[in-house]
């Protein structure tokens, strides 16, 4: 109602309410608040100074947006592998995609724990390039009091409905603390336009500096935002004990390759294991009334949109191999333990079978 009774329904109070509240939440210095995480990684990267023909060193296994966007930036995203045991980006790898034109690598924290940013950020510093982080599923992670989004010159945040802080419609975020990122990406989201403009109807016709787009956050989405973040400390207390009791039931048996490590600083946003045969228990699953995900069914290298890199099958095997054996269970705060049984039993008599 608050909203209505104001009438304005996007870049209005609410919004600057929310990026108040995130700042809090996260440390950030600034947050701007935008319509989705994909632009908010397009407009972070122009802000940071991603230059036309810039190289973005980029995880082979994520979202394609994580690449993607550094195209829409003007930039052009260059592949690495992951880590042997986890799904952030290889420090090595990095090295060995980096040259002449790399302006920035972007590690993704994936699922429910940061990459290596200690060893991303020793890394980048010896090579002499930026981070941006694609922060988008980190809401709540931190690593030695610093919330992700924060190790480099900017990180994200998506708040797409199935995030841990979602939304009922599309919205993003850029987190900074340089104020200069901070005041270019506010520009970018609203035609290039300096100056106060949130909640600022005649904002709209001060001079337009830079090339933007429309990316404002609208208010019913702020609103929603600013109510569940009430909760959202409990909610991920509670996704943490439903991973442990996944973890639980999972442990040992058959037919599962890997399961996730539940670490102090975890913040679940989906519970992620490797199996053998996933497809086809995906499948059997799925005539047992169980919904599963696949993250992700093709490596970024391989994607088509980005075939005229040349890249092959076997150019980044760690990231291949997890397209081939990841599968998201189901995975929600409210989710009763008796679905949790009912599910790992489905996986067990799955894999029995199949002995």
């Amino acid at each position: 109602m608050d909203v209505i009774e104001n009438g304005k329904y996007s870049h209005g109070h609410k919004v600057a309410e929310l990026e108040r509240a995130l700042s809090a939440y996260t440390g950030a210095r600034f947050v701007v608040g935008v319509n989705s995480g994909t632009d908010a990684l397009v407009l972070l990267l122009r802000a940071a100074g991603l230059r036309p023909g810039d190289e973005v060193v980029v995880p082979a296994f994520s979202f394609v947006a994580t690449a993607s966007s550094v195209v829409l930036a003007g930039g052009r995203p260059v592949f690495a592998d992951i880590e042997p045991d986890g799904y952030g980006i290889d420090p090595d790898s990095i090295v060995d995609a980096t040259g002449e034109r790399t302006r920035f690598v972007m590690p993704v924290h994936l699922f429910c724990q940061l990459a290596d940013i200690d060893a991303v950020l020793d890394t980048a510093g010896r090579l002499g390039i930026g981070v941006i982080e694609d922060s988008a599923e980190a809401i709540g992670m931190r690593h030695r009091g610093t919330h992700a989004g924060l190790f480099g010159r900017g990180g994200v945040l998506s708040f797409f409905p199935t995030k841990t802080l979602g939304a009922i419609g599309d919205a993003g975020a850029v987190l900074t603390d340089d104020p200069a990122v901070a005041e270019a990406a506010g520009a970018l989201r609203h035609h290039g336009r300096f100056g106060r403009t949130i909640d600022n109807f005649p904002g709209i016709n001060t001079e337009t500096g830079l090339i933007g787009v429309n990316s404002k956050m609208d208010d019913i989405q702020a609103s929603v935002l600013l109510a569940k973040l009430t909760t959202l400390d409990s909610d991920i207390a509670r996704r943490t004990r439903l991973a442990e009791y996944y973890t639980d039931w999972l442990t040992g048996m058959p037919g599962i390759r890997k399961l996730p490590v539940v670490r102090p600083a975890s913040v679940f946003y989906t519970y992620v294991i490797e199996v053998d045969a996933r497809d086809e228990l995906a499948a059997h699953l799925a005539t047992r009334g169980v919904q599963t995900e696949i993250y992700y069914p093709t490596p970024l290298h391989l994607q088509p949109c980005f075939a005229d890199m040349g890249h092959r099958l076997g150019d980044f095997p760690r990231a291949e191999a997890a397209c081939r054996h990841t599968l998201a269970l189901p995975f929600y705060p409210d989710m009763p333990t008796t679905h949790i049984d009912q599910v790992c039993a489905e996986i067990r008599d799955f894999h029995r079978r199949r002995l």
